[in-house]
């Protein structure tokens, strides 16, 4: 009986070096892991922040809906749209894109001339309701130049003697002296001794208070 010969299946040809595998997944590229991260941390950052998107738009000139779709990463973030949120936030275009940290700690203080002499010095990196100052008072003469404006001032004495005329009250304040008031009172200040006098400043635009947490009774530990 003749027997029928099996045939064997045929032979694919090997892949040519180079060419693409079925299913293989395209591996990112290292600047596109970086750009997918930059969505989630401006929405830490956000959060961390305690602003709204309609706070952010309004501070950055950028939509509610542009920032938001940034955010979950259905934007791609740009230049354009990161230098105004590294702006509002008060950080380094750095911090947005994950550059690695350069282990300096320092942070780049800039002083910065006053309207009314000396010198004051933006300490708060991010926007909000309390803003702080460093601020370096000159003489300002022996007449008062009241002013009143919308806010509210918390002032420490650092170093030297400050005037500070408040109304009707005329007063000198030395180092770790504080005053506070509502900035819709008249007031002016001045060194009191010819002398600059250095005070931090903590001043709300509307109003706004520091809020001082007492320690509990018995509590010897710092007031926090």
């Amino acid at each position: 009986m003749a027997t029928r010969k099996q045939q064997s299946p045929p032979q694919q040809p090997p892949p040519q070096q180079g060419s693409p595998q079925p299913n293989a997944q395209p591996t990112p590229s290292p600047h596109q892991a970086v750009l997918d991260e930059v969505g989630p941390r401006l929405k830490r950052l956000r959060a961390r922040r305690g602003l709204t998107l309609a706070a952010l738009a309004e501070t950055t000139g950028i939509s509610k809906s542009t920032l938001s779709r940034l955010e979950s990463g259905q934007r791609r973030p740009s230049l354009e749209l990161l230098l105004p949120l590294a702006h509002a936030y008060g950080v380094p275009l750095d911090d947005l894109v994950g550059a690695p940290e350069v282990g300096d700690p320092r942070v780049r203080l800039s002083p910065r001339p006053h309207a009314n002499g000396g010198t004051f010095v933006p300490l708060t990196r991010s926007p909000g309701p309390l803003q702080a100052y460093k601020l370096v008072i000159p003489d300002r003469g022996a007449e008062p130049d009241l002013r009143s404006h919308e806010g509210y001032e918390w002032l420490y004495v650092l170093d030297g003697r400050l005037r500070l005329v408040l109304g009707q009250h005329d007063l000198v304040l030395g180092p770790g002296e504080v005053a506070e008031w509502d900035t819709k009172v008249p007031h002016w200040f001045s060194s009191a001794d010819g002398r600059p006098v250095e005070v931090l400043s903590l001043f709300g635009r509307q109003g706004e208070r520091m809020h001082v947490r007492a320690k509990p009774k018995g509590d010897g530990g710092p007031v926090n």
